[in-house]
């Protein structure tokens, strides 16, 4: 749990992980959205996927990334208080 809130403390990572939470996105559509490289996306997103908040899906030359399954089940309420946060934004 430690590990989750150290990593969605950076401000690129939470806004990372907020887009994603809208659906499954490639690594382009981060850049575009947020106005960042792809070496520093990539970066990002191998700590969201490191302590299991994103999982991949590759689709040809394309990587897309989404919310893990496996975090919504084991971390119900804090998902649900993210997707909260979300909506009052």
């Amino acid at each position: 749990m430690i590990e989750i809130f150290k990593v969605l403390s950076d401000e690129t990572r939470l806004r990372i992980f907020l887009l994603i939470t809208k659906g499954e996105v490639c690594v382009c559509e981060i850049e575009n959205v947020l106005g960042l490289t792809q070496s520093n996306t990539s970066r990002h997103l191998n700590y969201l996927k490191r302590v299991g908040l994103v999982e991949t899906n590759k689709k040809a030359q394309w990587v897309y990334y989404k919310v893990s399954g496996n975090f919504i089940k084991k971390n119900e309420k804090l998902y649900g208080y993210i997707l909260d946060c979300i909506d009052k934004e």
